[in-house]
């Protein structure tokens, strides 16, 4: 089963999406709970023409990204931006974890005892994922310490030349 989410922006925190279950049976494909008793031909490269419910329409795919399990589609004209969750994506969910490749991260730990050697952004830096925070000294090799995700810089909990413990938190994000 997936729970697909279906939006005409990009983003679909406006509120304007739909939200309907697609699930593979023995007897067929169901669509919100119905038998999908449409029909689906392929014409060309990544179009398709779909009849359902005594309607036609034109599809195509112009952007796929497996690991976000998103969509970019046209139909008949209008854009539309999917979403998609499987059923260990809802497990996660509902366990309160994540799976998705973007995380918010809400501060770093330091993953072993060291010295901070420098520090590179500043309280109110705007970081990505991958970005460089700073560099651990450790059994006399440094270590550059990237951020995980996305997020603003809140508060700096250290400073260089200071010893820091294993989890000791380095750095705080809003």
């Amino acid at each position: 089963m997936l729970k697909v989410n279906v939006g005409n922006t990009p983003s679909t925190e406006t509120g304007q999406a739909d939200i309907f279950e697609i699930d593979q049976k023995k007897d067929g494909w169901y669509i919100a709970g119905s038998r999908f008793d449409g029909d689906i031909a392929s014409i060309g490269p990544n179009r398709f023409h779909v009849i359902w419910q005594n309607k036609s329409y034109n599809i195509e795919v112009f952007e796929q990204n497996a690991a976000e399990k998103s969509v970019h589609l046209l139909i008949n004209g209008q854009h539309f931006f999917t979403s998609a969750k499987d059923n260990l994506d809802l497990l996660l969910e509902g366990m309160g974890m994540q799976a998705g490749a973007t995380q918010k991260v809400n501060n770093v730990k330091a993953p072993m005892p060291g010295l901070i050697q420098s520090i590179a952004v500043s309280e109110g830096d705007e970081i990505s994922k991958g970005d460089n925070l700073l560099v651990l000294v450790a059994m006399k090799m440094e270590n550059v310490i990237k951020s995980s995700g996305s997020g603003i810089i809140k508060t700096l909990k250290v400073s260089p030349g200071q010893i820091v413990e294993k989890n000791q938190v380095l750095l705080e994000f809003q």
